[in-house]
Parts: C-alpha cells; sequence; structure tokens
C-alpha cells in the first residue's frame, strides 16, 4: 500500500507530448466544437452565441487559473490529467482557453455561415491532420509536418465549406471549397508561435468570407 502511494503523485502528473496520438484529447476537441458549431446553428442567434460563449470564456479562465495556482485541489482529476492536458501544459493555461476564444472571436466578428465552417474547420481538421499524421504519415513537408495529415486537413476544410455553403451553383461552391482549403493547408504550414486553435477559425473565417464574395457564392 505504501509503494503504491508513493507512486501516486507521479500518476496523477500529466504526461503526454503533442507528439503523441493522445485520442481522448483529439476526440473532446472535436465533440467540443462540433457540439458549439450545432447548437449555434441550430437554436441560438448571433447575441446569444456571444453571451453564452463569452460567459464560458470567463469560466475557462477562472478554472484554468484556479487550476494552475492551486494544483492541490486538481492533482487527483485523473479525467482532466491523463485525458485533456499535456505535460507542458500542468503549470501552465492550457489550449482551452485558446480555443474557446477562438470560437467566440470567430462568432463575434463573422457572419454566421462563415463562423460555423470555421468552428467546424477547427473541430474537424485540427485533430484529423494530427491523427493521420502521427500514425500515417511518412512524407514530410519542408515545414515538418506530413502530406497525409495535410491532406486530411485539407479534406476537411472542403467538405466543411461544401455542407454549410449549400446555396446556389455547384461549380461556384465546388471552387470556393477548393480555394479555400487550398489556402488554408497552405496557411497551416507557417510555423506561427501563436496557438492554432485561435488563429485556425479567425483565419478561416478571414479567407472564406471574401472568397464566397468573390466566387458569388451566397452566404445562406
Amino acid at each position: 500500500m505504501e509503494q503504491e502511494q508513493n507512486l501516486n503523485p507521479e500518476r496523477e502528473r500529466p504526461t503526454h507530448l503533442r507528439s503523441d496520438l493522445h485520442l481522448p484529447r483529439r476526440f473532446w476537441h472535436m465533440s467540443a466544437g462540433l457540439t458549439v458549431a450545432w447548437v449555434y446553428g441550430q437554436f441560438l442567434a448571433h447575441q446569444e452565441a456571444v453571451y453564452i460563449i463569452g460567459g464560458v470564456s470567463s469560466l475557462v479562465y477562472i478554472l484554468e487559473q484556479i487550476r494552475i495556482n492551486y494544483p492541490d485541489l486538481t492533482k487527483r482529476s485523473h479525467f482532466i490529467n491523463f485525458s485533456l492536458l499535456r505535460a507542458e501544459e500542468e503549470l501552465k493555461e492550457s489550449s482551452a482557453l485558446p480555443f474557446i476564444m477562438g470560437l467566440l472571436l470567430t462568432i463575434l466578428s463573422f457572419p454566421k455561415p462563415v463562423a460555423l465552417a470555421s468552428i467546424m474547420i477547427l473541430a474537424l481538421g485540427d485533430p484529423l491532420s494530427a491523427i493521420v499524421g502521427i500514425k500515417y504519415g511518412t512524407h514530410r513537408l519542408a515545414s515538418g509536418k506530413s502530406l497525409e495529415g495535410s491532406g486530411a486537413f485539407f479534406v476537411a476544410c472542403f467538405f466543411a465549406v461544401m455542407l454549410i455553403f449549400d446555396q446556389g451553383p455547384f461549380g461556384a461552391r465546388l471552387a470556393l471549397a477548393f480555394w479555400h482549403a487550398a489556402l488554408m493547408t497552405l496557411f497551416e504550414q507557417v510555423p506561427l508561435r501563436l496557438d492554432d486553435n485561435l488563429t485556425i477559425p479567425i483565419t478561416s473565417a478571414f479567407i472564406l468570407w471574401p472568397l464566397s464574395i468573390f466566387f458569388e457564392v451566397p452566404i445562406p
């Protein structure tokens, strides 16, 4: 019993690295983003979504500060430590904060369909590219990312836009989805020091909105 107690402190600490598959975290990322997109798309007006996501952002920030500054209160939370956190996030803010801020700023700043497509790209493209890249990536690009992972990101971007922008000529929608996916995949190769949970949805929306005007695809 004494030996088990001595081992517990190490077991309670997050151990996953950025290069790990870490599937619970990837699936949590997907489910959280898709849930926000679905609820916003089906039930909430723009102002309601801003209020709700703004409130959640404040709550996430407070919880993050409690986790960092009072580790004794959270060190026994095995689900958080093993399923959601990386080792590098043990003593600093996790990606949950830029994730929720990325959602808030995207919803606040862009038309609803543009925001929905960009949130879906964050929810699907980011984790799918990581999963495919880590598990199947063999061909490395100049950025260090894998061709396979970047291909998964492209596909996620393409289908998210085709799903949300469902009005207008099919050829124009196809061109919009293709060029948006291509530009976003190129952007993903840029080695920014900013969290991609923040940069992906905002950049996606910045690209998607003018492209939809250029290709004359109506915003639903």
